[in-house]
């Protein structure tokens, strides 16, 4: 860390621009309204080196100043604070909103929290068309909690499954070798809509939607199956036919229901205009359609109402501009009224 450097604090809203340091433990942090306010330093977290950021003004550190930074890079490194619990690894990965209240909004924070006496070396990725992106690389030392990452709303459908990868051991002394991890985790991008989805934690003083990487040296398996074991399925799997078969007629295919109705879509709507309700009626129309669009024959109810026929209209819109192979009409009137439309993928 460095003067310039521009810094989120961990345990509180906001942050600022390293103005100096006081002693090796505290950073002066200038905030948005110029006040100087003294924090400890492993209570923030660099966000932009200096050299990324337009500085305000030069500053000069004092002779003191120089002198504490010269003498915090050749110390030896702080003895670690062991706990007889942090032998067995606790990892999680934590989301924040950057403002709860404006949750249809807001931006989100990714955090790694190392709750353990060692250190990782770990590889935050998700999966992408092409295979798996990178997004935070890096070291986290023991008992700590770092940012990885800020996203928005629109990055959500990018981090539906992510990985993390990491390596465990210790400085200077010796300590139980670990298992190296790599855990895939199923991301309910669903619950960034919903408030109550943000819940108390032991590791922030905010609401977090908080995921289990690593609970007492036991990696969580959020995927049902992974890859690897649906290969060795289909490996184990005998080709051979057998020459007599009884005859299973396949079950007629049942139709999709989908609500798009806003109250079975969200829990809490406060604070969403109607254009915000409208944008996530057809984000979810979208998202069922790219689900199935490979599911040849299959029926899919959209219930939008009768209304104003807004929310009908924009569904038409997107059936005859993007999906065009698909054949759709209106849902039966005698189940669904005036208010659905059956798109059968084709």
């Amino acid at each position: 860390m460095k003067i310039g450097d521009k810094v989120r604090f961990l345990n509180t809203i906001g942050g600022g621009v390293v103005k100096g340091f006081q002693g090796k433990d505290i950073v002066l942090v200038e905030d948005t309204d110029g006040f100087d306010i003294p924090v400890l330093i492993r209570e923030v977290v660099v966000i932009e080196p200096a050299h990324d950021i337009q500085v305000r003004q030069t500053v000069v550190p004092t002779p003191q100043f120089q002198q504490n930074i010269v003498s915090s890079a050749i110390e030896e490194p702080e003895e670690v604070v062991e706990t007889r619990e942090g032998e067995v690894l606790s990892v999680y990965l934590a989301y924040l909103p950057v403002d709860i209240k404006s949750l249809s909004t807001t931006s989100f924070e990714c955090y790694l929290v190392n709750d353990s006496n060692y250190y990782l070396s770990f590889n935050y990725m998700s999966r992408s068309e092409g295979g798996w992106l990178s997004r935070s690389v890096g070291q986290i030392e023991p008992n700590t909690k770092i940012f990885l990452e800020e996203f928005g709303k629109e990055v959500l459908n990018d981090i539906e499954q992510v990985c993390l990868q990491f390596i465990a051991y210790k400085q200077g002394k010796a300590f139980q070798l670990k298992n190296s991890y790599s855990v895939d985790l199923r991301i309910d991008t669903v619950k960034f809509y919903k408030l109550h989805s943000f819940k108390e934690n032991d590791y922030f003083d905010d609401e977090a939607i908080m995921y289990t990487v690593v609970k007492r040296d036991l990696a969580t398996k959020e995927l049902a199956v992974s890859s690897q074991e649906i290969e060795m399925a289909m490996k184990e799997k005998t080709t051979q036919r057998p020459r007599k078969e009884a005859i299973v007629k396949k079950p007629k295919k049942e139709i999709l229901e989908i609500d798009l109705h806003i109250h079975e879509l969200l829990d809490n709507t406060n604070g969403l205009s109607p254009a915000d309700i409208l944008e996530y009626q057809i984000g979810k129309f979208k998202e069922v359609m790219d689900e199935n669009i490979r599911s040849k024959g299959k029926k899919i109810v959209f219930i939008h109402g009768k209304g104003d026929g807004i929310l009908r209209n924009s569904i038409l819109k997107e059936l005859k501009t993007n999906y065009k192979s698909v054949y759709f009409q209106d849902a039966s009137f005698r189940e669904y009224g005036y208010g659905a439309t059956m798109v059968t993928i084709k």
